[in-house]
């Protein structure tokens, strides 16, 4: 009886052993929470025995639970094999992509790359998941991630994005005119300056570089903030001195509404990275997804 199974409850199985969460194996399945953890339970009553241990706070697998995943795991992952596969002899790929990058990384490649993505590959859809931590993309099923260059795991295949990029400190020219414009990265200890909370819940030292001398600081203010957006209406708002990234602040700069401070302080870094692990096979869709980029890449040098 419980080789007639559907495909789907198994890998719902998979999926929460994997994530340690029904609310994030439906997530990454397309499901209801309700309709995931019905099909656990139905696979469960169809084997008569409890795979999952569960409490309010976590899900694990239990002994039985932990030998039948491993069992199934190189199935799903033949099964899925041949289904991309014969998706590679379409003429456009289908199925799902799904990107784990951070908001910032996020706001820069949606409007050039992924809506453009989309009107090439009708068929493909895209999941793009924000957050500042840094995940394992393969341990919670990201078929990629896209991280400036200095934070992709050194095990990942890194697929550039544009050129370098840079952060820039910026502030309202009335500001400026009340309180002064810093010379040296010290003289921001004088400022009110716009903090920046990182997702280990530390607060971010302001770091600078000139021929050589690098220098942090941790600067002080009365405003703490832990996404980009907010700190960017904050400096705009006139509240002090913020630390942004240079592609969020062109338009003010050019606008007037903000001015760069401390810019020979502020050279360019290697930027944005789309990344993966590296195997034989690469998924058509995202495949179609690099060469994108990489065309892109040559039309902004051009």
């Amino acid at each position: 009886m419980a080789a007639r199974t559907g495909l789907t409850e198994y890998e719902a199985v998979s999926a929460v052993a994997r994530l340690g969460s029904f609310r994030a194996a439906a997530t990454e399945l397309g499901m209801s929470t309700s309709a995931l953890s019905h099909a656990v339970a139905a696979l469960e009553a169809r084997l008569g025995v409890r795979l999952f241990n569960r409490t309010t706070r976590s899900v694990s697998p239990t002994d039985a639970g932990e030998q039948f995943i491993a069992r199934i795991a190189p199935a799903l992952a033949a099964i899925g094999g041949a289904i991309e596969g014969i998706n590679s002899h379409r003429d456009t790929p289908a199925g799902t992509l799904k990107i784990n990058t951070s908001a910032g990384a996020a706001r820069m490649i949606l409007t050039p790359i992924i809506l453009d993505y989309l009107k090439r590959y009708p068929d493909m859809q895209v999941t793009l998941v924000t957050e500042g931590r840094l995940v394992d993309i393969v341990g919670q099923g990201f078929d990629a991630g896209i991280r400036i260059a200095e934070a992709v795991p050194q095990d990942m295949i890194a697929v550039p994005i544009g050129g370098d990029i840079r952060m820039l400190v910026v502030a309202t020219p009335d500001y400026l005119a009340g309180r002064g414009t810093p010379q040296v990265p010290e003289d921001l200890l004088q400022h009110q300056c716009i903090r920046a909370r990182m997702a280990s819940g530390g607060i971010w030292r302001w770091e600078f570089e000139k021929r050589g001398e690098k220098v942090e600081v941790d600067v002080g203010g009365a405003l703490t903030l832990d996404e980009m957006t907010l700190m960017l209406e904050a400096v705009l708002a006139g509240v002090g001195l913020a630390y942004l990234s240079e592609w969020s602040v062109r338009e003010h700069i050019a606008a007037g509404q903000l001015v760069p401070v401390l810019e020979d302080w502020c050279p360019p870094y290697p930027g944005l990275c789309l990344y993966y692990p590296g195997r034989r096979h690469v998924p058509a869709g995202l495949r179609a997804l690099i060469d994108l980029i990489r065309g892109w890449n040559h039309t902004q040098r051009g």
